[in-house]
């Protein structure tokens, strides 16, 4: 059985460290101001990664040390993780496949209606019941004060690739007219009933867009692509930890028949 063992343990070597990249990515995901102010979104990736971590440390163990008990409880758990990261991974695409951005003539960035994305992720976030904390959350972050940092004229900014966000929630929506002072303050508007944000907008920098829809439409947006970047490093692992699977199944099956023919051969059986 040493063989088969010996073969277990380098799989499980390898799945340890499919679970770096998820860690990684996780970490990458829970740093980001949008995640950090969203709670539900800001760890399971994260979670998963550990848990792929412990998960292959104890089938390491087991066949370093070729308890088969450990090796039994390490396939059940390893095939529970894969389920899990296989609907988390369907999940995550399905939630955020529509997307709510939509091209501004003369601009480099896009806007986003709030319309546009999934009903899901509309109510969890953006519900009454959880935008007044994540709207504070957002505000001192810091994520729009920046923009006054990184561009001075008009021309600059406009032909910027905002992200979601500060496209959102930093400035007024373009059909609303506003005249550009500086990227967070905006006066002037020729068409202050094109969109109810109009309204909503202030070039006070502890309201600016805060409220508004497409605020929360830029969140979602946020939300999204960084989503579909951490869904890509899950879609790798998976293939990846499916293959292992396969073949420590394979070698383990094979080390309990190989034990089971000797046992038979002593006459222990």
């Amino acid at each position: 059985m040493a063989v088969s063992n010996n073969i277990i343990a380098v799989l499980n070597f390898i799945s340890l460290l499919c679970s770096i990249p998820i860690l990684a990515a996780g970490i990458w995901f829970a740093s980001k101001p949008d995640a950090a102010c969203i709670h539900l979104f800001r760890y399971p990736i994260l979670i998963l990664g550990f848990l792929l971590l412990l998960v292959s440390l104890l089938g390491f163990v087991g066949a370093y040390w070729y308890k088969e008990g450990l090796l039994g409880i390490y396939l059940c758990f390893m095939a529970v993780l894969i389920v899990v990261l296989v609907v988390v991974l369907v999940f995550a695409f399905v939630v955020t496949r529509p997307d709510g951005g939509y091209t501004v003539g003369g601009r480099g960035y896009e806007e986003y209606r709030l319309a546009g994305f999934s009903g899901w992720l509309r109510e969890k976030v953006t519900g009454s019941e959880n935008w007044g904390r994540i709207r504070v959350c957002l505000q001192e972050s810091g994520v729009c004060g920046k923009l006054d940092e990184e561009f001075v004229s008009a021309s600059d900014f406009f032909m910027a690739h905002l992200s979601p966000i500060q496209s959102g929630c930093c400035k007024p929506p373009t059909a609303c007219g506003y005249q550009y002072v500086n990227p967070t303050m905006w006066i002037n508007p020729t068409n202050p009933t094109a969109d109810p944000d109009c309204t909503l907008w202030s070039s006070d920098q502890s309201q600016l867009c805060y409220s508004c829809s497409s605020c929360k439409a830029g969140l979602l947006g946020n939300l999204r692509l960084e989503w579909r970047k951490a869904n890509l490093v899950l879609i790798a692992t998976v293939v990846v930890l499916i293959c292992v699977y396969v073949i420590a199944c394979s070698a383990f099956r094979n080390a309990q028949t190989e034990d089971l023919f000797r046992r038979y051969k002593r006459g222990w059986a």
